[in-house]
């Protein structure tokens, strides 16, 4: 077995700086798909959203919705299980393996938004402005909570930028306990 130098174990400047430079972008893409996905569920200056007009029928946009949340939630149990990322960073080096599992996650959620066919029905109308002011001061509650329980459990660390920052200042990963503060 051959065993890799100090010098090969932390990468060179060049692979360091491309690793954070991806990272950076895995993210970029990942805040991009986060801003879309509440437009996308509020029904926010989107071209398509999740109750626009219906374009085919109710069994086809069952069919192709359940596909697409299927691929989804398949892409991201898939690849956050232990047995996954043994095998997948034998392809992807490990400081590279949280960013890859964040674009592919966010490519997932975008195939979705684009693909998604509306079902044409309609679940609830609230008529009411005081009414609709407080559902959609809960709906901007709901996706803050969700942005701000990543800081509680470490945004950071959560999407793969500790990680690549680790790397590109050539420091070792140690991963962190996985705490639930609130």
């Amino acid at each position: 077995m051959v065993v890799p130098s100090r010098q090969e174990e932390k990468g060179s400047k060049v692979d360091r700086i491309s690793a954070f430079t991806y990272g950076i972008v895995c993210y970029g893409i990942f805040l991009g798909t986060f801003l879309y996905a509440v437009r996308f569920v509020g029904n926010l200056i989107v071209p398509r959203s999740l109750d626009s007009a219906a374009n085919t029928t109710l069994t086809n946009a069952l069919v192709i919705n359940f596909s697409l949340l299927g691929i989804f939630s398949l892409q991201h149990s898939l690849m956050a299980r232990q047995w996954f990322k043994t095998w997948w960073t034998q392809i992807v080096p490990k400081p590279l393996e949280r960013s890859t599992y964040v674009l592919f996650s966010s490519l997932c959620l975008i195939a979705l938004f684009y693909f998604w066919q509306s079902m044409g029905v309609e679940i609830w109308n609230v008529q009411n402005s005081w009414v609709r002011a407080i559902f959609y001061a809960l709906f901007a509650f709901g996706w803050l909570l969700v942005l701000i329980s990543t800081f509680w459990i470490n945004h950071f660390d959560l999407f793969g930028l500790r990680q690549v920052y680790l790397y590109l200042i050539g420091r070792e990963y140690t991963q962190l306990d996985f705490t639930t503060p609130a």
